[in-house]
């Protein structure tokens, strides 16, 4: 089915194209998995929302948004994959899906996160990078099991100290905001693993040797004079990590060290987490 045939389809709400969209998807498949990704869809299919024992809902890379009402009976429903789309704001029935443990919704247009969000008390990772963010919404600062939380490629300045109350954060993802300081509120979660804040403009790394579950710190691409001094065994990728020392000040003066190498950044694309029980 070429992607163009399917764009033009896609406008046209009749059965029968909703059909060919879905290439005669009628019953629910045996994996519990639905994957429409890239189809051009302007419209969730309503006939998905009968299968009310799906667990995985894919519907990446679409021309979304809205969702329709229907999309409450998916109560079974844990992983839902909304990112590249059109969604201006997070569609509420969403928030009715309270079995719900991965939550992508990168790459949309998004300002801010309904209170809502609240009520899905399961949620362990949380995509919600390359929107319009100003600010993280204080409301993922209430979903207690949150693991996973990636904020990258926003227009981020700061993070609430709210953010602590997350005792089951373990890796964060900041990079491409437009943090000026390390937020002091990273410094107050002791269980985190994984801090990315490359592509920042952060000129000034506090210690972060006080964090006993820190594995890895990101801070490359910043105009920082320093680096974030880190407890033994704890990899960092930026200037001055492991491979080459910090400049060293001699009568006042600065003596840069130029990187000939600089260590690999990690993937940009998006990878199912590993699953865990929900």
């Amino acid at each position: 089915m070429g992607n163009s045939l399917k764009a033009i389809v896609a406008f046209v709400p009749s059965n029968k194209c909703q059909k060919y969209l879905l290439e005669d998807l009628e019953e629910m498949p045996v994996d519990k998995m639905v994957d429409l990704s890239g189809r051009q869809m302007r419209q969730l299919p309503v006939h998905i929302c009968s299968f009310r024992e799906l667990v995985k809902l894919y519907l990446s890379d679409n021309n979304l948004n809205h969702l329709p009402p229907e999309l409450e009976q998916l109560q079974n429903l844990q992983i839902l994959a909304l990112d590249f789309n059109n969604f201006k704001a997070l569609p509420l029935v969403v928030c009715t899906l309270k079995q719900l443990c991965i939550l992508y919704l990168g790459n949309n247009k998004l300002c801010s996160l309904p209170l809502e969000l609240r009520l899905l008390q399961n949620l362990k990772t949380l995509w919600i990078e390359s929107n319009c963010l100003q600010y993280l919404p204080e409301v993922v600062c209430e979903l207690s099991l949150l693991k996973t939380l990636h904020a990258g490629s926003n227009a981020l300045r700061t993070l609430p100290p709210q953010l602590q109350c997350l005792q089951e954060l373990r890796t964060i993802w900041l990079s491409g905001n437009l943090l000026s300081e390390f937020p002091p509120v990273l410094l107050d979660m002791p269980f985190l693993e994984v801090i990315d804040v490359d592509r920042n403009s952060i000129r000034f790394f506090p210690s972060l040797a006080h964090l006993p579950g820190l594995k890895l710190v990101i801070y490359d691409h910043n105009p920082c004079r320093n680096a974030p001094k880190v407890a033994k065994g704890v990899r960092r990728v930026g200037r001055w990590s492991e491979e080459t020392p910090e400049p060293r000040k001699r009568s006042g003066a600065v003596i840069e060290i130029t990187l000939d190498e600089k260590p690999l950044l990690p993937p940009a694309a998006k990878t199912e987490p590993e699953a865990e029980p929900c």
